[in-house]
Order: structure tokens, then sequence, then C-alpha cells
């Protein structure tokens, strides 16, 4: 899981923040760590933290203080991440200092300690700290794993206690303002290579929502899902260039011989690009324990030092 350049995680991640402002309401997310987090600070796991995209996103919205330990396993993206929180920091005016062990960052209403961690998540499951967190979160995650691994890390966070939230994992829908005559042809062979192995075993791509509900749904946690699509406008042209590039990639490596197919269906959407407009389809999951949140928080450890 080193495929994913810090360049296509900048131009996803204002698609991102808009689709994720579009779900906030439905999730709750801010009555939802006072509720975790008691009178301590909120600990919070972060898998596949890539830039720090998914604090980004959440700390401001889950307000109060905060405890974050951010997982990934490339460590180009792990040595950037001080990089990319001052910068953010600076625009949205907020405070960003370095502590003895990571970073504080602070605006108004929260307060976020965070440190950073290098482990392959494909391996390395049992050794995180998922006792010490109260909330287990990803971003654009849950696609790229297996079954296997998915029923592993809902496993860990059953045993835990924790709640648990996805954030943006694709459902399917795809739609583009002017059809194609070859879009059918183009998507499923997009959506077959999304079943292909990203290192942690078979894919389950589009099929990741549904399974995580099923998994979930009943005993053991409340689940809220609410939809964060990508709507990507004309006006992000480098957004559009990228995911017709990228499906007709993916579509060649899921069959060499559509050459012809891709290459025209390429230069078509090319061609088209200014007037182009695309939704691309999402789902946020977040799942509760259904009993013991105040049990949790009694187990919780006392010590204010980020989880590690």
């Amino acid at each position: 899981m080193t495929g994913f350049s810090a360049d296509w995680l900048a131009l996803r991640e204002p698609c991102d923040l808009a689709a994720r402002a579009r779900s906030a309401d439905s999730l709750a997310l801010r009555s939802l760590a006072s509720r975790l987090r008691g009178a301590g600070a909120l600990r919070v796991l972060d898998l596949a933290c890539g830039t720090g995209a998914n604090l980004r996103a959440l700390a401001p919205q889950l307000g109060g203080s905060q405890q974050w330990l951010l997982i990934d396993h490339d460590p180009a993206l792990l040595a950037a991440l001080a990089q990319h929180f001052a910068a953010w920091a600076r625009a949205q005016g907020f405070a960003c200092r370095t502590v003895a062990e990571g970073l504080r960052l602070e605006g108004a209403g929260w307060r976020a300690d965070v440190v950073f961690r290098r482990a392959d998540l494909a391996t390395g499951l049992d050794a995180l700290p998922f006792h010490a967190a109260q909330l287990v979160t990803a971003s654009a995650l849950l696609d790229l794993v297996s079954a296997a691994w998915l029923d592993a890390l809902l496993g860990q966070a059953l045993a835990a206690n924790s709640a648990l939230l996805f954030a943006l994992t694709v459902d399917g829908l795809v739609e583009w303002n002017e059809a194609d005559a070859d879009d059918d042809r183009i998507h499923a062979l997009f959506s077959a290579h999304q079943l292909s192995d990203k290192g942690f075993g078979p894919a389950l791509g589009t099929g990741a929502p549904s399974h995580v509900v099923a998994r979930l749904r009943g005993p053991g946690f409340t689940l809220r899902q609410a939809r964060s699509d990508w709507y990507i406008e004309p006006s992000r042209h480098a957004m559009l260039d990228a995911m017709v590039h990228g499906m007709a990639a993916a579509a060649l490596e899921q069959d060499a011989s559509a050459q012809a197919l891709v290459h025209g269906w390429k230069a078509r959407r090319l061609a088209a690009i200014e007037r182009t407009s695309l939704r691309v389809g999402h789902v946020d999951v977040l799942a509760v324990p259904a009993q013991g949140i105040a049990a949790r928080r009694s187990r919780s450890h006392s010590t204010s030092a980020p989880i590690r």
C-alpha cells in the first residue's frame, strides 16, 4: 500500500471535504465525540492516514480535546505529515506547533495532539492499540481491502468496544452529465479492476459498504449511513482529467485487448472535459457500540499522553 501519491491525495481532498460536509449533519459527530470522551480527551486511531486528510476533515467537527495516532505504511507520506498540517493550519488560521512526541493542532473549540507511526496494516493489525482508542477511523480505505481483512478489523474494534467511522467508501455509482456509448463497458472493466488485490487480498471494491453494514448490523453496534458523493464540476478540470486517465488505465490493466475501446473513450471524454461533470458515489458508515460507551470510558486510560 505505497502506491498513492501525495499529488493525487491533494487533488482529491477538496472533493472529499465537500462530500463529507454533506454527510456531517447525518452523522452528528460532535455529539458522539462528547459521549465517547467523557471528561478526558477523545482518543482516535486513524488507519491509512496518507497526508492526514481524515484528521483535517474530522478534528474541527469532533471538537474538544483529542489525541490522534495516525498509521500508514508509506514512509514518504508520514515524513511529510508535519508539513501538510502546518500548511493547513496557516491557511485556516489554526495553531500548529511541535511537541515532544508529535504535533499539537488547535482551533476554535478543539485541540488535537497528534503522533504518527509506520505500520503495515496488511499484516500488523494485531499490534495496533485498539484497546486505547475510543474511535477508529479510516477514509477511502474499505473498498481496497479484502473481506477477511475487514472482518479482522471489525473483530478488533468490537473486542475493544470502539466506535468506527469509515468515510468515503465507493459504492459503484458513476454518473456523467453527458453519456458516452462506451461508458458501460469502461465502467465494467473499471469495477472489475477494483476487485484486484491492493495488498490486503482480493479487494471488496464497491461491495465494501454492504459488507461492513451486514457485519455490523445487529448486536454490538448501532449504525448510521450517509451519502458522501463526489460532485466534480467542469471547473475542477484537473480532477476530471485524473479520473478519465485513471479509469482508462485501470480498464486497460483489466483487459489489455481493449485498447481501441479504451483509447477511443478516453479521447472523447478528454475532448469534452470543459463541459463535463461527474458524480462518483461514496458512503460514510458510522458504527457505535450499542451498549457500553460509559463502560468504555471508565476503562480508558487516565493519562493525558496520546495513544501509541
